[in-house]
């Protein structure tokens, strides 16, 4: 059977350092940075009390007031970021909506509808009263299902859960979906909206974020010898991918072409990153096999890059085991120090920042460094704190999650 190719026809991106896809990639290419002190909620017994949160967000912009309040802020997200890229691609014209699914990312899902509900509960009279919305707002696939009901799509349609590397594994379900026939296009990317109570006291506990709240601005710095851990963000990444004889047929635009997806397990810790980083060499190398092509062939690689301690350093072990002399003339860099992590939903803005950097011909920068960590090779472009102009045939997103969950998605410039 002859493997169909697939091609990128639509972006859309709700972002901390930006509101759609225009505003992200003028914050990457400036190395802006998303973090300020938190307005969802009152943080300040929380250790951590700053995140990267969507800038003047009103739902009501966006939606109905009734609408909105159907619906928890994951799922609207997934709606604004999804309804930018479909519109970009004109993929509602002229098309076979049975032949068009939603595959979509999610690694929490409705925190905020559930905490609320749990909440409400607890400190009542002990009468089971639940908002009836409850349920269908908190299910991570709620979000697929409305961008499904709101297009009238009728392929495939589910979520990928798998923590941080939710949305990665999304793309890549989709990719494979249509490149064995069974969908023409399919609407993908992923979601999150963790910056709650119960989300900021949760990883605090974890030990997992940074606590740097006298420069918060700053907080997210990947590969500093002084990173203390992530910084959460919220938001949501969108791309259509279509088969590129359909686009070709209608006349669609084409950003990048998908040649690869791969996946591994760490199989170690239920929290922390196998240190030799050997999960992450098996899921670029699967990814560059299924892509058939070279490390040589690779300018730029977007990293999962936190800011942790040790994630941080085990990716880099693994860049280099897997590109050799190579890893040296490759751009390496972390979105996630502009935008802070985005969980599940972090593959989908950085796979549209790797693709809109191939468009750019430009690497967006890891802001924030101030100070070499000696334990990395200073040999390695990280990009640091500016962005560098450079011709990028493909590049490399790479997300992971707790779990030992390992994705790597390959995109390359488009040329017919």
């Amino acid at each position: 059977m002859e493997l169909k190719r697939v091609v990128v026809t639509g972006l859309g991106a709700l972002t901390p350092i930006g509101n759609n896809v225009s505003e992200y990639w003028n914050g990457l290419s400036n190395g802006v940075s998303g973090a300020a002190p938190i307005t969802r909620f009152d943080a300040s017994k929380f250790k951590t009390q700053f995140a990267c949160e969507i800038k003047g967000y009103n739902p009501e912009n966006y939606f109905d007031r009734k609408e909105a309040r159907k619906m928890d802020m994951f799922t609207q997200f997934a709606l604004i970021a999804s309804n930018e890229a479909i519109a970009d691609s004109g993929l509602l014209e002229n098309v076979n909506k049975d032949r068009v699914g939603v595959i979509w990312g999610s690694g929490i899902g409705g925190l905020k509808t559930f905490q609320d509900e749990c909440i409400s509960y607890g400190t009542g009279d002990g009468t089971p009263r639940f908002n009836p919305f409850f349920i269908p707002k908190m299910i991570a696939d709620s979000s697929s299902g409305n961008i499904s009901i709101k297009n009238g799509f009728r392929g495939p349609n589910f979520v990928t859960t798998s923590a941080c590397a939710s949305s990665s594994d999304s793309i890549v379900a989709a990719y494979n979906y249509i490149r064995l026939g069974m969908a023409e296009a399919i609407v993908t990317g992923g979601s999150e909206a963790a910056i709650t109570d119960a989300g900021v006291g949760g990883f605090n506990a974890l030990k997992a974020m940074s606590e740097r709240n006298d420069d918060p601005v700053t907080a997210s710095r990947p590969y500093d010898k002084d990173r203390d851990g992530f910084v959460l963000g919220e938001g949501a990444g969108a791309l259509v991918l279509e088969e590129y004889e359909h686009a070709k047929a209608r006349g669609a635009k084409i950003y990048a072409e998908i040649i690869g997806g791969g996946l591994s397990s760490d199989a170690y810790h239920i929290t922390a990153p196998d240190p030799s980083g050997e999960g992450v060499v098996m899921v670029m190398q699967n990814a560059l096999r299924d892509a058939g092509i070279r490390p040589e062939d690779v300018d730029y690689i977007n990293t999962h890059g936190t800011s942790t301690p040790l994630g941080d350093g085990a990716e880099v072990t693994a860049i280099q085991k897997v590109f050799g002399e190579h890893a040296y003339k490759v751009n390496i860099s972390s979105t996630k120090s502009m935008t802070g992590h985005l969980l599940g939903g972090a593959g989908g803005i950085e796979a549209v920042a790797a693709i809109l950097a191939i468009q750019n011909k430009l690497v967006p920068p890891t802001i924030n460094h101030f100070t070499d960590d000696e334990s990395l090779d200073p040999r390695l472009n990280f990009t640091f704190n500016k962005a560098q102009a450079r011709e990028i045939n493909i590049a490399v997103s790479n997300t992971f999650g707790f779990g030992g969950h390992n994705t790597s998605v390959i995109f390359r410039r488009w040329n017919d």
